[in-house]
């Protein structure tokens, strides 16, 4: 799943420096499109290698990140243009509890998980599998 990530986040990548190599010069697009691959493919798959170190060694990270994750699927919740005028007529404190609930509701589904998963393993070991 590494090497999934990695290509994901260096396809993602691809996309972001052909756009911004197609605004600069025409002379030297080309140029900029190699230079920008091959210096951000590289960082990517480093970062991602260190990034993936650091989260093993202090797991809180991922269980922060995943509460990021959470406050913003709150806040863009929030902040649709089709449901707004509904959210801002409850108020800020609504609209902060509403995204905090996003940040802790994900918390608790990742754990939730994790414990099914666990539970699972420790099933399967019990059987002999």
């Amino acid at each position: 799943t590494i090497l999934i990530a990695d290509l994901v986040m260096s396809l993602d990548n691809v996309i972001a420096v052909a756009a911004a190599a197609q605004s600069g010069p025409e002379a030297s697009r080309l140029v900029l499109l190699v230079l920008g691959l091959g210096l951000s493919i590289p960082l990517i798959i480093a970062g991602s290698q260190l990034l993936m170190k650091v989260m093993e060694r202090y797991p809180i990270i991922i269980t922060l990140g995943a509460a990021l994750l959470g406050f913003v699927a709150g806040e863009m919740l929030v902040h649709d243009a089709a449901l707004e005028k509904y959210f801002l007529q409850m108020g800020d404190t609504s609209i902060t509890v509403i995204e905090l609930a996003g940040a802790v509701g994900v918390v608790i589904v990742g754990q939730w998980l994790a414990r099914r998963r666990r539970a699972g393993r420790a099933d399967a070991e019990a059987e002999g599998g």
